[in-house]
């Protein structure tokens, strides 16, 4: 399912919405705990998990992103600068015993880089699911680029209302 995208306050949101079998702890631990953390995004590494604290975005030419973390609740939010943008994870327990996780990226507006963004992020969230129920996407660049296209879609109107 695509990200519900809509113009927001301050630009525009995308956000996904997943509902996993797997306690909030648990779906925790994939979002701050290197040893998980580079299994969906290699690039990513959490230096100082606090509010103020740093995750970095390690380019692969050696270059360091510093990305401020702007809230952080344990087992609840993490949120953090995304260059200009911010994205924000919002976990919450379900009666079941399983897990919401809500997904928003914050975008000041919408560049042709934007749905790139967005099929990452989905493909992330797919591969959090199937690391944590034990299954492997066999090609997460094919992935990538059915959503891509799929994303292209979704912002072409707003990046031409832009231009």
């Amino acid at each position: 399912m695509l990200a519900d995208f809509q113009p927001a306050q301050d630009g525009y949101a995308a956000r996904f919405e997943r509902h996993w079998q797997h306690t909030v702890e648990e779906v925790w631990s994939w979002l701050t705990e290197n040893d998980k953390l580079v299994q969906w995004f290699p690039e990513l590494e959490v230096e100082e998990l606090r509010e103020g604290g740093i995750i970095k975005f390690n380019m692969p030419d050696g270059k360091v992103i510093p990305m401020d973390i702007l809230e952080l609740s344990t087992h609840e939010v993490l949120a953090f600068t995304w260059a200009e943008d911010r994205v924000r994870f919002e976990l919450a327990a379900e009666p079941d015993g399983g897990c919401r996780l809500l997904f928003t990226e914050q975008l000041q507006r919408i560049t042709a880089h934007t749905p790139r963004d967005l099929a990452g992020w989905h493909v992330c969230l797919d591969v959090i699911e199937a690391l944590m129920d034990g299954r492997t996407i066999a090609s997460r660049k094919e992935l990538w680029s059915e959503w891509y296209e799929k994303y292209k879609q979704l912002t072409g109107d707003y990046l031409s209302k832009q231009e």
